[in-house]
Order: structure tokens, then C-alpha cells, then sequence
């Protein structure tokens, strides 16, 4: 099962954290499927990377608690989901493709 979580980097107390999806064997500092974003909670920055983030969302990837409340603030991750959702929606009316070839 594969996990999104933070991944701590910096130096003693200015730590910064990697957003990565990573097995759930693995331990913290362990190997990343992939990075997904970057956390920086004393200058309060984030940097995610929507597509990625879906990617792994859309395939059964879970949140930890303190990831789920940083997407939680990022508006453009909702708006990646709701779009997502929509197009599922669109395409799952649309009739079959006609195979002319055959």
C-alpha cells in the first residue's frame, strides 16, 4: 500500500519536509516512489505538484493526517479532484468508439 507523507530534510531545528509517496513498509527517511511536494512549516511555504498528488489519490494512495490537512488548504489540488471527477463523469456518458478499421 503506498502512503503520502513527509519525508523531514534540513539541518537541527529548521527542518523542512519533502511530500512523497512512499510504501507503507518503509520508514521515514526510507525510498520514495515519488516527490510530490515540499513543506515548509516556519516560513509557512508549500509546493505541490496537483497531477502528481491525483495520480497517486486516484490509485488508492492514502494521506497522513498532516498531508491531508495540507491539501486540505491547497485549493489547487480541490480543484484538480473536482476536475477529475467531472471528466469521469463526462466521459463515463459518452457513447463507445466505433472501430472503422474492422
Amino acid at each position: 500500500m503506498v502512503k503520502l507523507r513527509l519525508k523531514r530534510c534540513g539541518r537541527k531545528q529548521h527542518a523542512t519536509y519533502r511530500i512523497v509517496a512512499i510504501d507503507v513498509r518503509s520508514r521515514r527517511e526510507g525510498r520514495d516512489l515519488r516527490k510530490v511536494g515540499f513543506y515548509d512549516p516556519i516560513n509557512n511555504q508549500t509546493y505541490l505538484n496537483a497531477p502528481a498528488i491525483v495520480y497517486f489519490l486516484e490509485r488508492g494512495a492514502q494521506p497522513t493526517e498532516t498531508v491531508r490537512d495540507i491539501l486540505k488548504k491547497s485549493e489547487t489540488v480541490q480543484k484538480h479532484l473536482e476536475a477529475m471527477e467531472v471528466f469521469k463523469r463526462i466521459s463515463s456518458n459518452l457513447p463507445p468508439v466505433k472501430n472503422f478499421f474492422n
